[in-house]
């Protein structure tokens, strides 16, 4: 009796070197984030945009002040970014101090989002991809992830590494809180360019809002700013409110969503809903119909946060962005969610519409009354 072919020996020569070779662009793409993060500590996207926006590897080492000895090697981390799009690269015709023909690397949209010495129209978002690529609270969690798995009393990676939720450790770590408040600044300051650009007529008629969960206030300020009639109160976490800075008119209240939401015109959620389960999602929702009144006299909610698969357009660092996301949140007791799976929570709170504008690449706008 004759054996049937296994898949393997079905594979074509060319087959079977393409999928060694994305064998090791999956296993080593640790390296890549890694050397994303060194980039940023080491502050290279500014020195290459204070240079004019093209760099060499010298020039990059004389502005950031590293050790001349590790020149080869900053000339390897950059040949890696390069080749993963952080970075753009010319070819190798330029003499530089040293007399050396040399590469000269320049920003991408990637990095220019990462630069800070403020010659960049676009926001630095460095302590957002601080906060992704943190070893202690973000890569050792995912590391170690098929042992969740099979942990029958872990609730979620996170608590199994840490033992507490990531809300608890930021009243213990102030490190962490710091990471955390940062890099939501950082997407906050981002995000509400767009919004207010792309639909700022949804704060039109408004005269109070609450940012339910938000931070440092850094979106409730644009907000103000945009429209300086309409009354932005904060409310969040003691821990988080007492570290806030002054952010003009914009008030802050120390409470739990979970508990009482002030009333207001508005309830705003930014990328909130995502770090919590369907019930507890339910719960904040319920509290921000009570706070806010009836459709007839105004009253309104607004979700910035993603949907997942939402929009007819998705290319694919999107659909990758969406995913890997949600795979994030999985340290902790929240998901993106689905069209079908954010209607459900909203009409479950107790709202009876809700309209979804996908304006902002991975990230939609959701507003219910």
């Amino acid at each position: 009796m004759s054996r049937a072919p296994a898949a393997a020996d079905l594979m074509t020569t060319e087959d079977r070197l393409q999928g060694y070779a994305e064998l090791h662009n999956f296993g080593l793409a640790h390296l890549k984030s890694s050397a994303l993060k060194c980039a940023v500590d080491l502050g290279i996207p500014s020195a290459i945009s204070s240079c004019g926006g093209a760099a060499t590897p010298r020039e990059i080492m004389n502005k950031t002040h590293l050790v001349p000895a590790k020149l080869p090697y900053l000339r390897r981390l950059m040949r890696v970014l390069a080749v993963a799009g952080i970075f753009d690269e010319s070819s190798p015709s330029l003499a530089d101090e040293g007399g050396e023909i040399t590469t000269a690397y320049s920003l991408t949209p990637v990095s220019r989002l990462l630069s800070s010495d403020g010659s960049s129209s676009a926001s630095d978002m460095s302590a957002l991809l601080l906060l992704f690529t943190r070893p202690q609270t973000t890569v050792s969690i995912f590391f170690d992830l098929a042992a969740w798995f099979r942990d029958q009393g872990a609730a979620t990676p996170f608590e199994m590494a840490h033992g507490v939720s990531p809300w608890s450790l930021t009243k213990a770590d102030a490190s962490f809180n710091e990471a955390m408040n940062l890099g939501c600044v950082a997407d906050s300051e981002f995000i509400m360019s767009i919004v207010l650009k792309e639909a700022g007529g949804l704060f039109h008629g408004l005269t109070s809002l609450v940012d339910v969960g938000g931070g440092h206030g850094m979106a409730a300020a644009a907000i103000s700013r945009a429209f300086p009639h309409l009354r932005c109160t904060v409310l969040d976490l003691e821990q988080v409110i007492t570290k806030a800075p002054h952010r003009g008119t914009v008030q802050f209240i120390t409470g739990d969503m979970f508990s009482y939401i002030p009333p207001a015109d508005a309830c705003f959620l930014k990328a909130v809903l995502n770090s919590w389960d369907d019930d507890s999602c339910i719960k904040v929702l319920r509290r921000c119909k009570e706070a806010i009144a009836a459709r007839d006299a105004g009253g309104k909610l607004i979700i910035v946060n993603m949907v997942l698969g939402h929009g007819t357009t998705l290319d694919r660092p999107t659909k990758e962005a969406q995913v890997l996301l949600d795979m994030y949140m999985m340290r902790g007791s929240g998901f993106e969610r689905e069209e079908h799976e954010w209607r459900k929570v909203i009409l479950e709170a107790g709202f009876t519409t809700c309209t979804i504008m996908p304006v902002l690449g991975p990230v939609s706008i959701i507003v219910a009354f």
